[in-house]
């Protein structure tokens, strides 16, 4: 039994709609996605004078922040007392992450030339018995593929302070101190 003429006429209805319904959404679609490229290309460009905006800024806060940090230098225990106070980084201090930060005189964090490109925070440290860097910075790169390269200074202990000349940090097996760790990692 075959089926009628009628039926395949139906049918041949049906699937000629569907095409022409598939064609208009692909067009549309299509459209679409061109005027999403434009509000990104607008966003872009948006984003781009802001950071430009920001940048400018930058330089005028600079004078400012830098009398802020000569006021701060004078007030004692200053940073150590900022680290314990932030609901996350004082559960992170240990005792002897806190007998090193009571040397912390300033902290600056400078954006590269391109905000966009990444960041380098520099800790300024008094004379101390623990190392003999006056300054640790930790370097963060954006790179192009989306990662981020990270890259600090290595730090130079000072004779029986570091975790491989021993200090009071030591542990069992060969895990690095948590300061050496957030500095220098």
């Amino acid at each position: 039994m075959g089926v009628d003429k009628g039926k395949k006429q139906k049918i041949a209805e049906k699937v000629e709609a569907t095409e022409q319904i598939d064609e208009k959404l692909v067009l549309s679609i299509e459209k679409l996605q061109e005027i999403q490229d434009e509000l990104e290309k607008i966003n872009e460009e948006a984003s781009d004078k802001v950071l430009e905006i920001e940048q400018k800024y930058n330089e005028v806060r600079k004078p400012i922040y830098d009398k802020r940090t000569d006021i701060v230098k004078s007030i004692p225990d200053f940073w150590l007392t900022a680290f314990m106070s932030h609901p996350a980084l004082g559960e992170l201090l240990t005792e002897e992450d806190q007998k090193i930060f009571k040397y912390l005189s300033s902290i600056e964090v400078e954006d590269s030339k391109d905000v966009k490109s990444g960041y380098s925070i520099t800790f300024n440290f008094n004379s101390n018995p623990y190392f003999e860097d006056s300054k640790l910075a930790k370097t963060f790169t954006f790179l192009d593929e989306g990662t981020t390269k990270i890259s600090s200074t290595q730090i130079k202990w000072k004779e029986g302070m570091g975790l491989p000349n021993g200090n009071a940090n030591e542990k069992k097996g060969n895990k690095r101190s948590h300061v050496e760790e957030r500095l220098a990692s």
